[in-house]
C-alpha cells in the first residue's frame, strides 16, 4: 500500500518551504523505501528552493540522510528490510564507459527511482534524486548504502553529501598524503570536512582561510594548524600569507570550497610547483575564470574538480563510519543543532547567516 507521510516541499521559486502530506508508492523493481531517521540541511536544498538547480518545481527537498530500509522491490540484493543505510546520489550503473573502465566513482549514468512520489497527484522532483526531508522516501536500491548501525543517524547521514564531498576532495581527488601541506578556502561544512580529511590523511600543515573568525575557530577543531582571516586582504596578500606558512613555497594541495573565481585564483597561485588545485565549491553558471596560460603550463601539477568527493559509496561510506566508530573521524562536531521537520525554513536562514555548520532534521 502507498504511504502518506509528512515531507518538506518547495512549491515555487524563492517561496518558503512548507510541510505537506505526500504519497510514497510501493517500491518497484530495483527500488527501496527507507524510513528516514535524520537528514542534514544542505546548501544544495536551498539552491533547489531558489531555482538555482533547475525549475522542475515542486521539489521534495532533503538528501543528506540516513534511515532504515522498510520495503524492498523485486530484484534488490544489496540491502534488505531492517538495514541501516546512508542515502547517496551516486547509484552507479556498472555499464557506462567509466564503470567499464574500472572507474565507477566517475559513473556517467547514475540512476534514481523510476516511480515518482506525489503531492495531491502532482509528481514531485526529489532533491538529488532522494527527497529525504520526509518520514519515508523512495530511492533506487543503489542509492542506499548499508553501514554499521552503531553510528547515530544524525551523524551518519552527513556522510551522504557535505562531509563526503569535503573528505573526498582531500583524500580522493587531492590525494593528500603524509607530510603534505594543504590550504582550504572556505570553512563551512564542506571545507571543514576537507580539513578533517587532510588531517586523517597525515597532512603536516593545514591552513584554513575564511572571512569569519568563528568559522576559523571551528576549523581548528577539525585539524587546521594555521588560520588566515582574509577579510580586507587582496589576492596577493592571501597568497603571500599562505607562502609565509610554507617556507615560501606554497602548499602541495589547495582546496577551494567556496566556488568563486577570486578564491580559485588565490588557490592556483598559492600552491607549490607541481601542486594540485581541487575545486569542490560550486560556482554559479555565470562565473568566468581567467588565468595566464603560461602559468598553467609553467607551474605544472593538476587542476581538478571534485565530483561528490570522487567517492564510491559502497566503498567509502562503510569505511568512514568505521573510522568514526573508532574515534578517528570527528563527525559529531559537524552537527550544530537538531531540529524538527517543520523548522527547515528557519534552518535555511541560519545557514545563510553562517551561524551553523549543519542543522539536522530528526524524524
Amino acid at each position: 500500500m502507498p504511504h502518506q507521510v509528512r515531507a518538506v516541499v518547495a512549491k515555487a521559486k524563492g517561496e518558503p518551504v512548507t510541510v505537506e502530506t505526500v504519497t510514497i508508492p510501493d517500491p518497484g523493481p530495483g527500488e527501496v523505501v527507507v524510513d528516514v531517521k535524520a537528514c542534514g540541511v544542505c546548501h544544495t536544498d536551498l539552491h533547489y528552493r531558489e531555482g538555482a538547480i533547475n525549475d522542475e518545481f515542486p521539489f521534495l527537498l532533503g538528501h543528506e540522510a540516513a534511515g532504515i530500509v522498510s520495503e524492498v522491490g523485486e530484484g534488490v540484493t544489496n540491502v534488505e528490510v531492517g538495514d541501516f543505510v546512508i542515502l547517496n546520489w551516486r547509484a552507479v550503473c556498472g555499464e557506462c564507459r567509466s564503470c567499464l573502465r574500472g572507474r565507477p566513482w566517475y559513473c556517467f549514468a547514475t540512476h534514481n527511482a523510476t516511480q515518482k512520489m506525489t503531492l495531491d497527484g502532482v509528481e514531485l522532483s526529489p532533491a538529488l534524486g532522494i527527497g529525504a526531508f520526509a518520514e519515508k522516501t523512495l530511492v533506487a536500491a543503489g542509492q542506499a548504502t548499508k553501514v554499521d548501525p552503531e553510528a547515530s543517524a544524525e551523524v551518519a547521514g552527513l556522510i551522504g553529501c557535505g562531509v563526503m564531498a569535503g573528505l573526498g576532495a582531500a583524500m580522493n581527488t587531492g590525494n593528500v598524503g603524509r607530510g603534505d601541506s594543504v590550504a582550504v578556502w572556505g570553512c563551512g561544512g564542506v571545507g571543514d570536512a576537507a580539513i578533517e580529511g587532510s588531517r586523517i590523511a597525515g597532512a603536516h600543515t593545514i591552513i584554513a582561510i575564511d572571512l569569519d573568525d568563528t568559522k576559523l575557530e571551528w576549523a581548528k577543531e577539525f585539524g587546521a594548524t594555521h588560520t588566515i582571516n582574509s577579510s580586507g586582504m587582496s589576492n596577493d596578500e592571501v597568497i603571500e600569507a599562505v607562502r609565509e606558512l610554507t617556507n615560501g613555497d606554497g602548499v602541495d594541495v589547495a582546496i577551494e570550497a567556496i566556488g568563486l573565481p577570486q578564491t580559485y585564483e588565490q588557490a592556483f597561485f598559492a600552491r607549490d610547483l607541481a601542486g594540485t588545485v581541487v575545486l569542490v565549491g560550486v560556482p554559479n553558471p555565470e562565473m568566468k575564470l581567467e588565468l595566464p596560460m603560461i602559468e598553467v603550463f609553467g607551474r605544472g601539477g593538476s587542476l581538478k574538480s571534485s565530483w561528490y568527493g570522487d567517492c564510491l559509496p559502497s566503498r567509502d561510506f562503510p569505511m568512514l563510519i568505521d573510522l568514526y566508530l573508532r574515534g578517528r573521524l570527528n563527525l559529531d562536531k559537524f552537527v550544530s543543532e537538531t531540529i524538527a521537520i517543520d523548522e527547515v525554513e528557519d534552518a535555511f536562514h541560519k545557514m545563510e547567516e553562517g551561524g551553523v555548520l549543519r542543522s539536522v532534521v530528526v524524524l
